[in-house]
């Protein structure tokens, strides 16, 4: 299914396939890449594509609604055609053949997982179709991919863990999507940062970043906080680290244990201020900066192959400053 009708991203948490209509226009209308450098007039209309992992998450609805609302306030001769997988790979493959077919300026994807979208992105690049990833990256070129560093990130969590532990106790680790690209890497560089330290991860699942997975992986676990096996709770993302809060503190085990999360949600930050969470670590969801470089790929503009978004700790020293800020 498929809208045009802007106030429709307001039911966008629940939208099977959302499209935005800022200005109707198709590839045939627009100019050919280079539109810029060549002397495009600045009123030639441009459609970007924006498939979406999911809709069923707050960091992916605020990546899909803050873009689209600075094109509209910034980009009145763009069109943005926002496709939702629906968490299915398969189904965003779909999609992006979809635009493809239509031939569109330029595609924003955030994919399900690399292995699946790589194929499909590689044929949009060789249709000439530029392709802005976003958060999670593919394993094939593109004309940029966007989001901060997860290595670095995951390495800076597990630093973190070190300082607040001295290095020692057991992990439960809840992981994101299986095969995402930023599951993997959020924990390899978690990993790496522990190695030689006498932290342990005795217990890890993939929850697909969603709270209610979560929740039910630590009652799973709760025998291992009553025996003292359990310190410390790294979730993928702020969710999943709420979820495994509302789990302790049903069980009565919550008091001690260290849940670190990664988003930068405004539920996480109050939970940090309210001392229900030790930290969020933010991952900026890449807007504006996807639909910028989205409109200036399709008028033809060089990009860096890579923009690296920075991600800071909050956690109870700085927690005051960051309130309201996230999604």
């Amino acid at each position: 299914m498929r809208t045009k009708n802007k106030r429709a991203l307001a039911l966008a948490a629940t939208a099977t396939v959302v499209a935005i209509a800022l200005t109707g226009c198709n590839r045939g209308d627009a100019p050919e890449p280079g539109g810029t450098d060549d002397g495009t007039a600045a009123s030639d209309t441009f459609t970007i594509g924006f498939s979406q992992a999911t809709m069923n998450h707050p960091f992916r609805v605020a990546m899909v609604e803050r873009n689209v609302e600075f094109a509209d306030e910034n980009f009145p001769n763009v069109t943005i055609d926002v496709l939702d997988a629906q968490d299915n790979a398969a189904t965003q493959v779909t999609n992006v053949e979809s635009l493809i077919a239509q031939q569109v300026d330029a595609i924003i994807l955030s994919p399900v997982t690399s292995d699946a979208l790589s194929p499909v992105v590689q044929q949009a690049m060789e249709a000439g179709i530029p392709v802005i990833t976003v958060d999670r990256a593919v394993d094939t070129e593109v004309t940029q991919h966007i989001g901060a560093n997860n290595l670095d990130l995951a390495r800076s969590v597990g630093e973190y863990v070190i300082e607040l532990t001295g290095g020692e106790g057991g992990i439960l680790e809840i992981q994101g999507t299986a095969g995402a690209s930023a599951s993997i890497e959020r924990h390899d560089g978690f990993i790496e940062a522990i190695e030689g330290s006498n932290l342990q991860v005795v217990a890890e699942t993939d929850a697909n970043y969603e709270l209610n997975l979560a929740t039910t992986f630590i009652e799973n676990n709760l025998q291992r906080f009553r025996d003292g096996q359990v310190q410390v709770v790294y979730a993928h993302n702020d969710a999943m680290a709420l979820g495994a809060r509302l789990a302790l503190e049903e069980a009565g085990v919550a008091d001690g244990v260290i849940i670190i999360g990664i988003d930068g949600e405004n539920q996480a930050f109050q939970a940090v201020a309210d001392g229900r969470l030790t930290a969020s670590f933010t991952y900026p969801f890449g807007a504006p900066e996807a639909i910028e470089a989205a409109v200036a790929a399709a008028q033809g503009e060089t990009l860096e192959p890579e923009l690296v978004l920075d991600s800071v700790r909050v956690d109870s020293e700085n927690v005051a400053e960051h309130l309201g800020t996230g999604f």
